[in-house]
């Protein structure tokens, strides 16, 4: 196959992709359909135990190993962007380009299929299920798939960035991601004798306020930090204050150490405002991924690779979502690198849109970080 009808076939599975998007751990149809196009392009597959998603390779089957990352999932957002080929999935939408990584990462397998006998050691092409969930990517590294990978690659479709234009930067790209629930336990009363009861509603309130000097007043200036608020529930009627009030949100860093100190914040803040209204807070955890963090090291190598496809290289703004990319990280090296998509609304909005356009460049671009790593790795 020539690189235009590859370029051709990808822009055509990325339709294809985003006229069927599947959330999390519901890929069964895009799994199905990505097997196909790796059989029929004599691409191996390995035997894992996943239910969605996939590990593919290609090349010598020897050391080193390299990987190339896509994420096959999408959101539970109703699509609003009118495109010819739109969701045909009432309720569920790529919002967040995973249709344009797996075409672009497709692509650069094909690629280097056809310059398989050329390449120094082994490239996997990980079709990740269940970003969005967040965790997918937990599910492939316990299946002990890429025990041996040394370096793996990925890529973040970003509506900021024109079309030609990718973005690095060396530290923090994306955010840790932590999500907290509270409960304020007080007592309830009658509204009208406040003194016989004690408020819960009160005790959030002020925790509300005083949660936004957190960051503020215990994390660099120099460095990002965010707490949100973003969910409250409390009482039942108007004239009775309730036993609890309810509420959750996230704490979002680049930093691991500012990340463990702000959960301690949230955690004495909550308990002291409850302690002094009399009453007590429950503080319960749910860990997303770490801070997905570059290096120098991998970051030259990109920047290299972007140039050599004419890509706009550019300093990234760190992105404060988060990325469970980021636990691949803790067993292998890696780059991340966001990719400008042409100028829409932000990630995850309904309107959301990638232009096509983009993906010829992404996937030389992939494909040439893949052979590029395997030679320095060598």
């Amino acid at each position: 196959m020539t690189e235009q009808k590859i370029m051709d076939f990808a822009r055509a599975e990325f339709e294809w992709l985003h006229a069927h998007p599947e959330l999390a751990y519901e890929e069964f149809e895009t799994t199905t359909r990505l097997r196909a196009v790796f059989e029929r392009a004599g691409i191996r597959i390995l035997d894992v135990p996943l239910q969605t998603g996939l590990v593919a390779v290609i090349g010598t089957g020897e050391k080193p190993i390299v990987a190339l990352r896509t994420d096959l999932d999408a959101l539970p957002v109703h699509e609003e962007t009118e495109l010819p080929y739109a969701s045909q999935s009432a309720g569920k939408m790529h919002a967040c380009g995973h249709d344009f990584h797996t075409a672009s990462v497709l692509a650069a397998a094909l690629l280097l299929k056809g310059k398989e006998a050329e390449l120094a050691g082994t490239v996997y092409i990980v079709c990740q299920p269940a970003e969005e969930a967040p965790g997918g990517a937990r599910t492939i590294l316990d299946t002990g798939a890429l025990r041996d990978v040394m370096a793996i690659f990925g890529i973040h479709a970003r509506p900021i960035y024109p079309v030609g234009t990718l973005g690095l930067c060396t530290g923090g790209m994306m955010a840790s991601v932590d999500k907290f629930e509270i409960v304020f336990h007080g007592v309830g009363t009658h509204a009208a004798q406040p003194d016989r009861g004690c408020d819960p509603i009160v005790m959030a309130a002020q925790f509300m306020t005083a949660a936004q000097s957190i960051v503020a007043r215990n994390v660099s200036p120099l460095r990002s930090g965010v707490v949100s608020v973003t969910h409250i529930n409390a009482g039942t009627t108007w004239n009775v204050l309730p036993e609890r009030a309810w509420m959750e949100g996230t704490i979002r860093l680049f930093d691991a150490d500012d990340r463990a100190l702000v959960k301690k914040r949230v955690e004495a803040l909550s308990n002291g405002i409850a302690a002094g209204f009399g009453g007590r807070a429950e503080v319960a955890w749910t860990a997303g991924p770490p801070a997905v963090v570059n290096t120098e090291r991998w970051n030259d190598l990109a920047r290299d690779a972007a140039a050599q496809e004419e890509f706009a290289v550019v300093d990234a703004v760190p992105w404060m979502a988060g990325e469970d990319f980021a636990y691949y990280q803790e067993s292998m090296e890696s780059c991340f690198a966001f990719v400008g998509t042409g100028l829409a609304p932000e990630n995850h909005h309904p309107k959301f849109v990638v232009d096509p356009a983009a993906i010829p460049m992404t996937a030389r671009y992939l494909a040439r970080m893949a052979e590029e790593a395997l030679k320095k790795l060598k």
